[in-house]
């Protein structure tokens, strides 16, 4: 992640992303989380780089657990333009780091204090990280468990030709069964491997099919840091049984720390699940889709024609939304339902302080899901400025 975070800075990504719009997208219930000022986003990122330099040397390392955690999650509640699943992973790795004492061996923190060291390590500090990586694997199984991805091999048949021209592996990629073969792999491999891995039998070779999955995966896909990330994470399973603790402490503190653990993981549990509360599809209506381990499931593109109309005079003109979006929030907006309304609220306020009166805002927003032909995503006489957004369910979106 100190990479990761020095990158975010030297590309630019700091300026591009969070200081240059004039606009963000928040989740629901943190619209208060907004960016700071040019200078201050800045500094909030080299404060984040420190925290993970602190973590890495475990210098300061609790409280550079809770700096790290608090900064990365903040950055990313700003904008879910950027959401990512191996984005919400790390803040969560973040967050059990701050309950886990990793710093008792090999760290500047008992280099610093000697009697924080320690040769053994409670059996709870491992399984807090293997349960958080099992979860991850086994949702993004069960997810794939769809005729879309096995019976038609969406999107993959999308993806994997547009690869024909990597070295080596190129020609391959247009095999007509590659698809097919990549995904029961890729499902069978996603719900296997955390059980593969719980059994030291099979341990050594499911981590080398994890090393093979991720490496081919990111060598293929633009996916950031995540492959890295599973890959370091899931040596986790082969700790030393000889310097595990198997017994209970029953202090108050650890009472604490179980109690907050458990409710953290029922809560993980269930939010993958909530999109069941929903009817439609999912891929399509995406309400309840963040947050629940659904993994490359999609090639999804859309196009987006917002109307603005005084509602006085009648007077009616279509939005340049690149007067107000980067190129990337404009395509995640295009096709992502709570943004599309996001934007026309933000399009009804810049119009009224022009001196529209309550400017109507309307759309006609035209999606593509896994190849198949363009459809409405949303109803396009229906003012979105007069939409509130929600946990429930929203009859605006059409069926597709």
């Amino acid at each position: 992640m100190t990479i990761s975070c020095v990158r975010f800075i030297a590309l630019g990504w700091v300026d591009e992303q969070y200081i240059r719009p004039t606009m963000h997208f928040p989740y629901l219930g943190f619209e208060w989380v907004t960016a700071l000022g040019a200078q201050q986003m800045y500094i909030l990122f080299g404060v984040m780089t420190a925290a993970a330099i602190g973590i890495m040397l475990g210098a300061w390392y609790r409280v550079s657990a809770v700096v790290f955690f608090l900064c990365f999650t903040y950055i990313e509640l700003i904008d879910k333009t950027y959401y990512l699943n191996h984005y919400y992973f790390v803040s969560l790795v973040a967050f059990l780091f701050c309950w886990v004492p990793a710093n008792r061996r090999f760290s500047l923190d008992v280099w610093r204090r000697p009697e924080l060291r320690t040769d053994s390590i409670r059996q709870w500090t491992l399984d807090v990280f293997k349960f958080q990586i099992g979860l991850v694997y086994f949702y993004a199984g069960i997810a794939k468990i769809t005729s879309s991805w096995l019976i038609d091999a969406m999107p993959l048949r999308i993806w994997l030709p547009a690869q024909s021209d990597l070295p080596v592996i190129g020609p391959l990629m247009t095999l007509w069964w590659l698809p097919w073969a990549f995904a029961w792999i890729g499902m069978i491999y996603d719900v296997s491997v955390p059980f593969l891995l719980s059994w030291k039998r099979t341990r050594l070779i499911a981590y080398l099919a994890v090393i093979v999955f991720h490496g081919v995966t990111g060598m293929m896909f633009q996916i950031g840091v995540f492959p890295l990330v599973m890959i370091a994470m899931t040596l986790v399973f082969f700790a030393d049984s000889s310097v595990v603790e198997q017994g209970r402490t029953t202090s108050r503190r650890n009472s604490v720390v179980t109690f907050g653990l458990v409710v953290y993981f029922v809560v993980q549990i269930l939010v993958p699940l909530r999109y069941l509360l929903y009817p439609g599809e999912l891929l399509w209506t995406e309400e309840g889709y963040r947050f629940s381990w659904r993994v490359m499931l999609m090639e999804k593109a859309g196009t987006a024609a917002f109307v603005v109309e005084d509602r006085a005079t009648g007077r009616r003109g279509y939005v340049d939304n690149s007067t107000f979006l980067n190129a990337h929030q404009e395509k995640q907006m295009s096709m992502q339902p709570d943004m599309i309304v996001q934007y026309a609220h933000k399009l009804h306020d810049h119009y009224e302080a022009l001196g529209m009166k309550d400017p109507r805002v309307t759309a006609e927003v035209w999606v593509t899901l896994n190849g198949a032909p363009s459809a409405l995503l949303i109803d396009p006489e229906r003012d979105l400025s007069r939409v509130e957004l929600g946990f429930h369910s929203y009859d605006w979106i059409r069926a597709r």
